[in-house]
């Protein structure tokens, strides 16, 4: 990030220098077919602006017709041309100055303000068709949501159109999950993930028992850890006694196949007894646990760990 800032600073430092270029040579034509050559160069120290001077010189020349440009230095609007994300660095610097000049105003809590739906790295990626790394667009994205937290009342115009780039075009308010109810049979469903297992669990009324994948609880799962974790949301909630579930697994381990099970049971639960459902997100049964294997790296023996150091 600190390379990045440092770009940053020399974007600003390029928009404020003035450099020295390469003269251009403009060729005036006359009525009576006399031509003259002016060389300005860009604004210096010493010679001033060169677009003056040639407006100065074709004032002080009554017979000039028409003016031809034998070469001319095309220009772009921003320096972030020649970097490989224009656009995104661009919407960065915007962003950083907009939270230093409004950082101050009056906030409100992140819960009462209006709900956004923010673009993903990959969404953004493919909206403005850059590659732009993760960790700089969680920074840019960082400060959009804390110049989003601005008091509705004080925001100005040129905060909301220095944030909208990074918002997905939707209603978030017409966003509503499906509700889940039970059959005609008395079953819930609920499904769960965990790294690369999913998992599907019915559950009736009954005496406790459990079948997964057509196997009873032992002999799909051999650790006793794995056990106790896919019934655990039963177990918290003292209910192994009172529901049958039904169970259907794949992909991944055990580990992952349990726990999978665990939050299929748990939604599940949840549809049949919805008062419950307090108690087992406070037990963690409910929420989904995001993490995954970490990749290999090249040159790694494994995602982290490097080859032994030989001297020799």
């Amino acid at each position: 990030m600190s390379s990045l800032r440092y770009g940053f600073r020399c974007l600003r430092d390029f928009r404020a220098t003035a450099r020295q270029a390469r003269p251009s040579a403009f060729t005036i034509a006359s009525t009576r077919s006399s031509r003259r050559t002016l060389t300005t160069p860009t604004s210096g120290p010493e010679n001033g602006n060169g677009f003056e001077q040639l407006k100065l010189a074709i004032q002080n020349e009554p017979a000039t017709a028409e003016l031809q440009i034998f070469y001319a230095r095309p220009m772009p609007v921003s320096p972030s041309y020649f970097s490989r994300h224009a656009q995104f660095n661009d919407s960065f610097v915007l962003v950083q100055d907009l939270a230093r000049k409004y950082g101050r105003l009056p906030t409100v809590m992140s819960g009462h303000a209006e709900r956004v739906a923010w673009k993903t790295k990959e969404q953004y990626r493919l909206a403005v068709g850059e590659a732009v790394k993760a960790r700089d667009y969680a920074a840019c994205v960082a400060l959009a949501k804390r110049l989003h937290q601005i008091h509705p009342d004080l925001m100005p115009e040129e905060v909301k159109d220095g944030i909208r780039p990074f918002k997905r075009d939707i209603n978030i308010y017409l966003n509503i999950a499906k509700p889940i109810v039970i059959d005609k049979f008395g079953r819930s469903h609920g499904v769960g993930r965990r790294k690369s297992s999913i998992a599907r669990a019915w559950l009736v009324e009954g005496t406790g028992e459990v079948l997964i994948n057509g196997k009873t609880l032992n002999d799909a799962f051999g650790r006793v850890h794995d056990r106790e974790s896919a019934l655990w949301g039963l177990k918290t909630m003292d209910r192994m006694d009172k529901y049958n579930v039904w169970a259907l697994v794949e992909g991944g381990g055990t580990t992952g196949q349990a726990e999978a099970l665990a939050l299929a049971i748990a939604k599940a639960l949840v549809v049949q007894e919805p008062a419950l459902k307090i108690p087992l997100r406070k037990a963690g049964c409910l929420t989904r646990d995001p993490r995954r294997v970490e990749r290999k790296k090249a040159g790694h023996v494994k995602a982290r760990k490097m080859p032994a150091w030989v001297k020799r």
